[in-house]
């Protein structure tokens, strides 16, 4: 943990899924409907929830791997996306809403000075129009989706180009995540990252994550945060 409070930073960026959205009923009705289709039973919900993180395509490599008790060849996911895609599309903002504290904390950061990105493993398609939908949209000058670049989190390269758009270093570039995704593509940008506990973190606990704070809620991170200009 960080007790170099408060952090000097120049912009944040937030992870979406499970940072910003509670997004796992609609991917769980969708990840389902898709199992279905293709002939198997559903999975749980609380399953699914732990192959969310590193974009659709391994959410539903790892349904398939649940289900069938082998790793899917490439073709067969293929497949299934196929498959899976448009129960998404039709399923994508029914029942995901912005967690408890995030609106205001996006004010909050907004009113402070600091510009914002969404950077997430999920594919732009998605991703943009989910923001819109769910009302988020307007607070982002930067939204980097898991297909925007060629590489993705827990790769570096995504915070690395944040810090480049916003005309900050790394190192006053925050993220807010919830998963290893977050705190290892963190860790190798050399960004400072803080960590929320109500998120998808692939079943690992919050509490051992290599972050720098665990807050309650994005509304808190403000808190934490001097402003540095570029």
């Amino acid at each position: 943990m960080n007790s170099r409070f408060p952090i000097p930073v120049g912009a944040v960026v937030l992870d979406l899924d499970g940072t910003l959205l509670d997004t796992v009923d609609d991917l769980a009705v969708a990840a389902n409907a898709m199992l279905q289709e293709l002939g198997f039973e559903p999975l749980p919900e609380p399953v699914i929830r732990t192959h969310i993180g590193k974009g659709l395509q391994n959410l539903v490599t790892r349904c398939l791997a649940e289900v069938t008790g082998a790793e899917p060849t490439a073709a067969q996911v293929e497949r299934a996306l196929a498959v899976f895609e448009p129960h998404y599309r039709a399923n994508l903002c029914v029942r995901t809403r912005p967690y408890p504290g995030v609106v205001e904390g996006l004010e909050a950061l907004r009113q402070a000075g600091f510009p914002l990105g969404c950077v997430t493993n999920k594919a732009e398609r998605f991703t943009l129009p989910l923001l819109q939908q769910a009302g988020l949209a307007p607070y982002f000058d930067l939204v980097i989706g898991g297909d925007t670049l060629p590489r993705k989190k827990p790769d570096p390269l995504p915070l690395v180009h944040a810090a480049e758009r916003f005309g900050v270093p790394p190192a006053q570039l925050l993220l807010v995540g919830d998963s290893p995704n977050d705190t290892q593509a963190a860790r190798a940008a050399g960004c400072p990252v803080v960590c929320v506990p109500y998120g998808y973190s692939e079943g690992a606990k919050v509490q051992d994550l290599d972050c720098d704070a665990i807050v309650a809620s994005v509304r808190e991170v403000p808190s934490l945060l001097r402003k540095v200009q570029p």
